[in-house]
């Protein structure tokens, strides 16, 4: 439980305990839900009108909040995941494979964190190795030999920053699949749908379209990270957060990224579907707008775009 969110929860637990007690004695409570209800929905806009970079953070960190694979499933028919990157292992942080929106044949990718510890462990916590880079850039090559447009979900804290990933190749296997997306000829759009974390994030993002969920952050590195190099004490991330300019409305005005997605009252992991369903539109809205241009036109828009992101000038 996020400690911003105790009143909400706790109102809305009398609420679902109302509601077994009608249940069960068969009496009619209609006047008191709607009163707590009301009430709930007045704390959820004030906690959600109001947040902080940090704690816009902590929402997009929500263990509960959709994953990338449940995301496919709800946005998705079809979806065949392939798995490997022909070369060492099968990253289970990274999700990816073909499938159909909308009847429209794409190929998926994304970060994948896990439910529970256990699960955690067994994806990495969300943090690709290498391979799991390679795996991703498998897929992407796999979009352009057979002309499918490529959709990437993005939600990693950042790449896994052990020994064994360095060992690997780490910094070349991201920064291959950087180079690599600015010289795709297929349509690529990204949806930050929760934490976008550094080189870990962008080695699947640089796509025509980037698009954020409301309440995503976005940012070369961790709150916590942050305050702990520069403050040295990662008690600080806090204000670090304030000063990394992380959430989605400073991205969009900065033109890192080309829209925000608008989560359900009280954050993603409160309806997947109604997220899915955006996330989905906004999707299909970028694919029609870019599938009238040509291969090479998609290619050097994208190039173009982030050539001249964080450009200065001079008066």
């Amino acid at each position: 439980m996020i400690p911003f969110e105790k009143p909400l929860l706790d109102l809305e637990r009398r609420i679902d305990e109302l509601r077994r007690t009608a249940s069960s004695q068969l009496i009619n409570v209609d006047v008191e839900l709607a009163d707590l209800e009301s009430k709930s929905e007045i704390i959820r806009h004030k906690i959600f009108s109001n947040l902080t970079p940090y704690e816009s953070t902590q929402i997009a960190r929500h263990p509960r909040r959709p994953s990338t694979l449940e995301l496919i499933g709800a946005m998705t028919t079809g979806f065949i995941e392939l798995h490997g990157d022909r070369n060492f292992l099968d990253d289970k942080s990274i999700v990816g494979g073909l499938a159909r929106m909308d009847n429209l044949p794409i190929v998926i990718i994304g970060h994948q964190k896990g439910r529970g510890t256990k699960d955690n462990i067994f994806r990495n916590f969300g943090m690709p190795r290498p391979e799991g880079y390679r795996k991703a850039l498998r897929l992407m090559s796999l979009a352009e030999r057979f002309k499918l447009p490529i959709v990437t979900l993005v939600d990693t804290p950042g790449a896994y920053p052990g020994i064994d990933a360095e060992e690997r190749g780490q910094s070349e296997a991201i920064a291959k699949n950087i180079m690599v997306m600015t010289r795709l000829k297929v349509p690529i759009v990204s949806i930050i749908s929760g934490e976008g974390g550094s080189g870990g994030a962008l080695a699947i993002a640089v796509a025509n379209r980037v698009y954020m969920l409301q309440y995503g952050v976005y940012s070369v590195i961790s709150p916590e990270g942050c305050a702990s190099i520069l403050m040295k004490d990662a008690a600080g991330a806090p204000r670090a957060a304030e000063m990394l300019k992380i959430t989605a409305k400073s991205a969009l005005e900065f033109g890192v990224i080309d829209g925000i997605i608008a989560e359900p009252s009280g954050g993603a992991h409160r309806n997947l579907a109604m997220t899915a369903e955006r996330i989905k539109a906004q999707v299909m809205s970028a694919l029609r707008e870019l599938g009238v241009k040509s291969p090479i036109q998609i290619r050097d828009e994208r190039f173009e775009k982030y050539l001249h992101m964080g450009s200065v000038l001079e008066h």
